[in-house]
């Protein structure tokens, strides 16, 4: 099996690149993992200009040497590439799993509204370190290689799902790139947001016209709120507002899931598992 990974929005660290090199060596001899020099570009916030991070995606979406393309870094800037990148996806991009989360929704959903390949919610090329072992990392390989399903979140039900980054869903509404949720549930999770944020955020999903005929929202992982901007001064829990929006969208509220900036990022594939 041959991985690429490149990197649509910031770019990553050599030194990162390399332990991933040597844990997929260790643990998944079979591997072949690529990383494209692309990665490790710097362009001031982002891993090289628009024009090379999109003709890097497309140039391994389309190889048909690869099995899968992985992204090695979220950030910001995935979707500043999706107007020129996806108009050039071939039939090779149709064959291949993509996987990434954060910013990497912008990509993941653009591909799943247009039925290309498979998306999927989960770790991204870099999240390896000596505080995480490498568990990240080996739950990403353990989906895309062997398909293992205790690497995929134990709340997924066989119906089929979808997973952003709130904040990514919420900036995606009203555009061409939002993929078709009918009858999913919608898993979502944030990171570095004030609840004052968070709840904005739920009203803008609540409301959206795109999202009318979901089957119901799950709420992962809210991490690094930022100090005293939690629930002691907005005066609601997360559940609270969970609840509260999830009934004006006429939806019910499933409860949590296991997904977000934590370690704990389990793997939803877009559709079904």
């Amino acid at each position: 099996m041959r991985i690429a990974v490149c990197a649509p929005a910031r770019s990553i660290s050599e030194a990162g690149a390399a332990r991933v090199t040597a844990f997929t060596a260790l643990y998944y001899p079979q591997v072949e993992i690529v990383f494209d020099p692309q990665s490790f570009m710097l362009a001031g916030h982002f891993a090289g200009p628009d024009a090379i991070r999109a003709e890097t995606f497309v140039k391994y979406a389309n190889d048909p040497a690869f099995d899968a393309l992985w992204f090695g870094r979220g950030g910001y800037g995935s979707n500043r590439i999706l107007a020129s990148a996806m108009p050039q996806l071939g039939p090779a991009a149709r064959t291949k799993s993509y996987m990434g989360f954060s910013d990497m929704g912008f990509l993941l959903g653009a591909l799943y509204a247009r039925r290309i390949g498979r998306p999927i919610h989960g770790p991204m090329a870099t999240n390896v370190s000596e505080a995480s072992g490498g568990v990240a990392v080996g739950r990403a390989l353990g989906w895309l290689v062997d398909h293992d399903r205790r690497m995929l979140d134990p709340a997924l039900d066989g119906r089929p799902a979808a997973a952003f980054n709130l904040a990514i869903l919420t900036a995606m509404l009203g555009t061409p790139w939002v993929p078709d949720l009918t009858d999913h549930v919608l898993m979502i999770e944030e990171v570095s947001e004030s609840y004052y944020r968070i709840d904005r955020m739920l009203f803008q999903m609540a409301n959206a016209i795109q999202l009318r005929g979901i089957a119901g929202v799950r709420l992962g992982a809210v991490t690094d709120v930022p100090e005293g901007d939690g629930p002691d001064s907005f005066g609601e829990t997360l559940e609270q507002m969970m609840e509260r929006w999830c009934r004006d969208m006429g939806v019910p509220y499933l409860g949590r899931c296991s997904i977000g900036h934590a370690a704990l990022n389990m793997v939803v594939p877009f559709g079904v598992a």
